[in-house]
């Protein structure tokens, strides 16, 4: 069933994501709450797992032998892990805090990390969002909000190609590139908003 799901997916089939965008969002936010952001957002975090998430799916080989959770959780938390690394630059010295809490006792599930959670003042993003999220409409939200190049360079990022090979592919400038995924994010700031 989940095999299907993914190859459906990988073929572009938009209600494939969204049920496993959807099925697999509490371990983003699992992952998204291993991490310690001073005086980030977790939202942010969150974000960036999935697209770590949409990248496991666009990537999974079903011939493998490894299952697509083990796969999922490595590419969030390398996407979520990149995100800090790079947000620890200079200009964003406020998130070079960001730490994962581990746990010393062990779990049932495949990965060990995430049995604590900081308590935070304001709810967790599954406890607000999860009932109203309508992945089909923040699917037409995205498409609309972009330009068509905005769209290719979005999904080509996604995708894990580097600056170079999308200004290739599209005929720009690395320059242009890295002012479209600015533009990008500006135009997809949405997307933190709970009430989305």
């Amino acid at each position: 069933m989940e095999k299907e799901l993914i190859e459906k997916a990988q073929h572009g089939e938009a209600q494939a994501m969204e049920k496993l965008l959807s099925l697999y969002k509490p371990l983003v936010n699992k992952i998204a709450r291993s991490y310690f952001l001073t005086g980030g957002d977790i939202e942010d975090l969150v974000q960036e797992g999935m697209i770590g998430l949409y990248k496991a799916i666009k990537n999974y080989n079903t011939e493998k032998n490894a299952s697509f959770k083990t796969f999922a959780n490595t590419c969030i938390k390398n996407q979520i892990q990149s995100a800090v690394r790079v947000a620890s630059s200079e200009k964003n010295m406020v998130l070079s805090t960001a730490l994962p809490i581990e746990s010393s006792q062990p779990s049932d599930e495949e990965d060990d990390e995430i049995e604590i959670v900081l308590p935070s003042p304001e709810p967790l993003p599954d406890e607000n969002v999860e009932n109203k999220e309508n992945f089909k409409t923040i699917t037409k939200k995205i498409v609309s909000s972009l330009s068509n190049l905005e769209l290719k360079i979005l999904i080509s990022y996604l995708k894990g190609f580097n600056y170079s090979e999308i200004a290739s592919a599209n005929n720009i400038s690395k320059k242009s590139v890295d002012n479209a995924l600015s533009r990008i994010k500006n135009k997809l700031s949405f997307l933190k908003n709970k009430n989305v």
